[in-house]
């Protein structure tokens, strides 16, 4: 727990660090302790599930709350054993607090109904990959800032709970 703090969270999975980090790389899969080798595989394991989306959605396709979590996963699955699930820490990042943790489901949930975002759900556009990927890109912006799911090193320097 970091001085300060109001709750405990050492033994949640988003607050463990990987030995040898000095807490600038969250425990992972892969043993990885250098924070840039990290953000190249995370960059690497985006383009790679960007790419995979490409193929899996069409312009008919409506995206829901599952999706993003399912997103997620095929993209950091490999990395972290948390990635597709919603946080259970409160972070914040530059003096942004991002939602608290408890109420990221039902946040969710009211972003899936159009109360959030109104862009995001709804039917993909027919303009091709480019617009596929831009949207995908503005949806997973909005989300960041509803913080649903644990944060990659790349985005979790200034972690407070």
């Amino acid at each position: 727990m970091s001085k300060g703090s109001r709750y405990d969270t050492s033994g949640l999975v988003e607050d463990m660090y990987e030995p040898g980090s000095r807490r600038r790389v969250l425990k992972n899969k892969l043993g990885i302790t250098r924070k840039r080798v990290m953000d190249e595989v995370e960059a690497r394991e985006q383009l790679r599930a960007l790419h995979e989306f490409l193929g899996m959605y069409d312009r008919e396709y409506r995206f829901s709350a599952a999706d993003i979590c399912h997103m997620h996963k095929v993209w950091l699955g490999d990395v972290y054993g948390w990635a597709g699930q919603y946080r259970q820490v409160n972070i914040s990042k530059d003096n942004f607090t991002f939602a608290m943790a408890l109420q990221v489901p039902k946040l969710m949930k009211q972003f899936e109904h159009g109360r959030y975002f109104q862009g995001c759900f709804g039917k993909v556009s027919s303009e091709g990959s480019e617009r596929l990927m831009r949207s995908i890109r503005s949806c997973s912006a909005s989300i960041a800032l509803l913080a649903d799911f644990p944060m990659p090193s790349t985005a979790l320097d200034d972690k407070t709970v």
